[in-house]
């Protein structure tokens, strides 16, 4: 009925009945435990107290019950020490303290964290104007024209008087003008807003209002899909000619790092969509002289991700930063096969899968990755046996599991998975990347030791501004951070630290689920 028993024996009788006799007590030792865990606690001669610990070996390391009972040392030390709960205190000691607050969250590069998204591309054109930038079906651009092109668009913008954070609206199939309007927003000074025109037009029609959208970016075949609203519509297609009178040079940069570069809409639990407001600094962070990936002008990107999912903002920016060649995936639903098709025909190089794709294309397709140097699974748990078949098949590409809330701009933490001898049980989600910091808390926001289960809570340069006209939504989910400068975001996962650093994802806390990498709240439907 019970498996853990805690004894403290206060008799102290014993040396009275042996009178001149010197007592000493000792501690017998059995070849087996009654119960998973026992801990007695004997009051020596001396007056002193000793702990002695049996456990189940087939259960516990002899390293977890020492970690164990050296954190039950130095809660007791805290206790005669501080004056306070006793959930406030730690049961780590200052050294340990260090390791998990500061020591593996040591990541710091120097990074341009004081420039924009699209002054570091045209720094790219600068370095390589003729280098390709996009491709699409049978179209490509260079870095110079795509620049020429963005530029006519944010020229037009501002002389439609769009301002610093002000939010444009994208209803655009995936083409070269979805790179074209991205690129051409933030020049112009505004964010942008992508909308998915296969969502329930109430969601849309949400979207739109909440974001006091001004101006709406689509194709003439699209208009009869958008959602009712005030905003000026702009047609790339039809109103083309006159948008190419404008000033092909690059206009003058009126924003900082610290203004919004996009909102993307999550689900939320009060069934209202929720805006995340990330600045440019969150995604220069992401992808510039950081350490998770290779970020080189020799890689290709597919862009596959709906734009409207932030798998969408490593894919881009990881690319077009960087000097790198994005391939557009023409369509929005991709057959395996058609998936296959063109990772081999433009020998795609870098390639970012949610797990539930990851898991078909290693079934059903994992011939056609052969060309991949850089693979990255996320957005829910990895199956171990699809893993441990890529290590084996495909020894030139790098699998890396990706973890990280749209709240945190894509990525927080990675774990390059290497092939080794021992049995693997399930895939960590590894460390931070770098300049994010990462702390795993119990219920006072204190860090819990190695091996035990809290909440994940994520801060650093990559922190959303918070939830778009949810001022309290935004205070309960973003909270000081008790260690540092800044905020640190509550992600409701529940995870531990492994002995070696790495983190392991547990679960939720809540009852949200992830299905095909996207958020769903089980609130929701019920109501």
């Amino acid at each position: 009925l019970i498996s853990a028993v805690f004894n403290i024996d206060l008799n102290d009788d014993s040396k009275s009945l042996f009178k001149d006799l010197d007592v000493e007590t000792t501690i017998a030792h059995s070849s087996f435990a009654t119960f998973e865990f026992f801990l007695n606690a004997a009051i020596t001669s001396d007056r002193s107290m000793v702990l002695d610990c049996q456990y189940n070996t087939n259960l516990f390391s002899a390293v977890t019950i020492h970690c164990r009972l050296t954190e039950f040392e130095n809660l007791l030390t805290h206790i005669v020490e501080t004056v306070g709960s006793i959930g406030k205190l730690s049961l780590l000691s200052s050294s340990q303290q260090q390791q998990l607050l500061v020591g593996w969250n040591n990541n710091q590069t120097n990074y341009p964290q004081a420039k924009c998204i699209h002054q570091l591309f045209e720094e790219r054109v600068e370095i390589d104007p003729d280098a390709i930038a996009l491709v699409f079906e049978q179209q490509q651009l260079t870095y110079r024209e795509l620049n020429n092109r963005s530029n006519q668009l944010a020229n037009y913008l501002i002389g439609l008087g769009v301002q610093p954070d002000e939010l444009i609206g994208m209803a655009i199939d995936r083409s070269i003008d979805t790179i074209v309007s991205i690129l051409g927003i933030l020049k112009a000074g505004g964010a942008y807003l992508p909308l998915d025109l296969a969502y329930p037009p109430e969601r849309l029609s949400f979207m739109v209002e909440n974001a006091n959208v001004s101006i709406l970016l689509t194709k003439k075949a699209l208009v009869e899909k958008l959602p009712t609203h005030q905003a000026r519509v702009v047609c790339l297609d039809t109103d083309w000619e006159e948008i190419a009178r404008s000033n092909p040079t690059n206009p003058p940069c009126l924003v900082r790092s610290t203004n919004l570069a996009y909102v993307m809409y999550t689900s939320g639990s009060t069934g209202q969509p929720k805006g995340v407001c990330i600045p440019h600094q969150g995604v220069v962070r992401l992808v510039r002289e950081t350490n998770y990936l290779d970020f080189s002008p020799q890689q290709v990107f597919l862009q596959l991700a709906p734009i409207s999912f932030d798998a969408a903002t490593f894919e881009i920016w990881g690319s077009l930063l960087n000097g790198a060649k994005l391939v557009l995936f023409p369509g929005d639903r991709p057959s395996l096969a058609e998936l296959g098709q063109i990772i081999q025909k433009q020998q795609i190089t870098t390639l970012w899968l949610t797990a539930g794709l990851f898991h078909l294309m290693v079934d059903e397709r994992l011939a056609d990755l052969q060309p991949l140097r850089q693979l990255i699974a996320g957005g829910d748990v990895l199956s171990v046996p699809h893993v441990q078949k890529v290590l084996s098949t495909l020894p030139n590409c790098q699998l890396i599991n990706g973890y990280g809330p749209t709240e945190n701009t894509t990525f927080t933490c990675y774990y390059p998975i290497v092939k080794t001898g021992t049995l693997l049980t399930s895939i960590p989600i590894g460390r931070p990347i770098a300049n994010t910091q990462v702390y795993i808390l119990d219920a006072y926001l204190q860090p819990v030791p190695i091996g035990i289960p809290g909440q994940l809570y994520i801060g650093g340069d990559g922190l959303a501004r918070g939830y778009l006209s949810r001022p309290e939504l935004t205070a309960e989910k973003f909270i000081p951070n008790p260690f540092s400068t800044g905020k640190l975001y509550k992600t409701g996962d529940l995870a531990r630290y492994l002995p070696d650093g790495n983190i392991e994802f547990l679960g939720r806390i809540d009852s949200q689920v992830k299905i095909r990498g996207f958020r769903i709240e089980l609130g929701e439907i019920e109501a």
